[in-house]
């Protein structure tokens, strides 16, 4: 179980991940070395799994955001494996769930424009084993947060 200063050290974590320790140590009201070893101890639990920095989709001609269902032809362990093997090597993807209810799989990919977007499905999604995929354009992000909820 955390306490309240290790739930204070990740959320200023997710909030900024370059803040420097003595920064980090000053805002939840620890020494510097003590502050160092909580963090040190959240990751080895495997409450921090990594740092990354957030780039501008815009700047970097990426700025489709799409969300795809995906229907499989069947639904054995094989299919499974091998879609989830295939998906996993497409870097326009950024996140690919199973989900339960009326579909198999729900895709979320950046792309340059709606003809790249035909390119990439055709050229990944439409694969041996696909049955049918649904595409949600995203006209306007309301909310877009890497910031988890810690109670």
């Amino acid at each position: 179980m955390l306490d309240k200063i290790s739930k204070k050290i990740l959320m200023e974590l997710q909030t900024d991940g370059r803040i420097s320790n003595v920064d980090l140590a000053g805002r939840v009201n620890l020494s510097p070395a003590a502050c160092l070893e909580r963090v040190r101890k959240l990751h080895d639990a495997g409450y921090i799994v990594g740092y990354t920095a957030l780039l501008s989709p815009e700047l970097l001609d990426v700025s489709l955001l799409v969300f795809v269902e995906v229907v499989l032809d069947r639904t054995t362990p094989e299919v499974f494996d091998t879609f989830k093997k295939s998906v996993q090597t497409i870097p326009e993807v950024l996140e690919c769930h199973m989900v339960a209810g009326g579909f198999d799989y729900l895709i979320k990919a950046r792309v340059k424009d709606m003809a790249a977007y035909r390119q990439f499905l055709g050229r990944t999604l439409l694969q041996k084993g696909v049955r049918e995929t649904h595409t949600y354009a995203v006209m306007e992000e309301v909310k877009n947060s890497t910031i988890l909820p810690i109670k």
